[in-house]
């Protein structure tokens, strides 16, 4: 099995908020998180070099023989063919920059305390296009080639659970059903993209989906239900009302109606009943959104762009969202109004106000939160949640 280490560069200031808590490997980019299909696709483990703080959850594993990736790189077949051909003391450049290489012990030793290494052989890329990410935005903005992608990586060779008979379906060839899954009296439509179900996923009654769609392991889409794609949602979600060009990363509901689209959340949020987010501008210009780098607006280049929440961060009921709002880590957002387009980290309010979030109480209900679906929360959480709100004081 071979051994890899995935490693941030700049790239994981810019996806703020959502690499407060984790590596950018750990995003989820389609099916999987790019580390889960570096693994799948390498036939490794995959490691962490990332920031201090988040190396006790995310630790670097070290052997003699290791390929080193740049975490914000997604894999594609040739790429992964340039990779397993490397021979020791090789690396693959872009114009400069680390793509991946492989190492020795020694060599990655050198290379961590930023010291020369002579006998490196670099090898500049050419003719292999690859999705590099740099802004949250992009986790949708490849979302249709990802979803792809994956659905054709993991179900190669395999047979889909079958559909009931109750359920309306467009080319039904192009779905695929994980075991234990449940689909009743749905419409899916998997003509313009394949439809990817989780294990023990629960599809409800009236639910009308249209790919490219994921539903992650243990995840319900609501009676009801509208989900066009490319959408991609991880495991142990509750989604309802009408959802578009959206990627929930796990563990979060938006459990009733109102309108999501082109937008980003991160686990453990909860959007409440009626919470709609705008995704397009009354001029239909590009929309700007808050920049972590520059520490002001920017404009995106696009012109769908909603909402970006970052982890442990809530909305009261019937909240509204303007077009490119971003929301920091444990953030409650409530009340009447539209609250403003940046909201920092451990934030309470809204468009009446702002103030800081108390970290026990942010704490707590992070506790509260993760027990209602049996996963502890840990010493590491507690620690990584702490430092988002030490780093994050300078924005509040």
């Amino acid at each position: 099995m071979r051994n890899i280490i995935l490693f941030d560069d700049e790239s994981r200031e810019q996806m703020l908020p959502l690499s407060y808590t984790r590596p950018v490997a750990e995003l989820r980019t389609g099916v999987f998180t790019i580390r889960e299909r570096w693994e799948k696709l390498l036939a490794g483990k995959a490691s962490y070099i990332t920031s201090d703080y988040l190396s006790r959850r995310f630790p670097m594993h070290l052997e003699d023989d290791n390929i080193v990736i740049n975490g914000a790189i997604m894999p594609n077949d040739r790429l992964v063919k340039l990779i397993e051909q490397l021979d020791p003391n090789e690396a693959l450049m872009d114009e400069g920059d680390l793509i991946a290489a492989r190492l020795n012990k020694g060599q990655f030793e050198r290379l961590i305390k930023d010291e020369s290494i002579d006998e490196i052989t670099g090898l500049e890329l050419s003719d292999t296009p690859f999705i590099q990410l740099s802004y949250p935005w992009d986790l949708f903005l490849y979302l249709r080639a990802t979803i792809e992608y994956d659905f054709n990586l993991m179900t190669k060779g395999r047979v889909s659970q079958s559909l009931p008979s109750n359920n309306q379906v467009i080319a039904g060839d192009n779905i695929f059903l994980e075991e234990g899954a449940q689909v009743s009296c749905a419409i899916l439509n998997a003509q313009s993209g394949p439809i990817y179900i989780g294990k023990n996923a629960h599809i409800m009654e009236g639910a009308i989906i249209r790919g490219p769609v994921t539903i992650g392991e243990g995840s319900t889409i609501k009676m009801g239900a509208q989900i066009y794609g490319p959408t991609a949602i991880g495991p142990d979600c509750k989604v309802g009302g009408e959802v578009k060009e959206v990627v929930i990363m796990g563990h979060s509901n938006k459990a009733h109606d109102g309108f999501l689209g082109n937008s980003i959340i991160g686990e453990w949020c909860n959007l409440g009943a009626g919470t709609t987010v705008s995704n397009l501008k009354n001029n239909y210009s590009n929309v700007r959104m808050w920049d972590y780098n520059t520490k002001g607006m920017r404009d995106t280049g696009i012109q769908f762009l909603g909402l970006v929440m970052g982890d442990h961060s809530k909305s009261g009921i019937q909240s509204t969202f303007n077009t490119g709002t971003i929301v920091g880590v444990g953030a409650n957002i409530f009340g009447s109004g539209i609250p403003p387009k940046f909201v920092p980290s451990f934030t309470w309010g809204g468009a009446s106000g702002l103030v800081t979030h108390r970290i026990e109480e942010a704490l707590n209900t992070a506790k509260h939160v993760m027990a209602r679906r049996d996963i502890p929360f840990t010493e590491e959480d507690d620690s990584i949640l702490r430092k988002v709100f030490a780093y994050s004081e300078v924005y509040r």
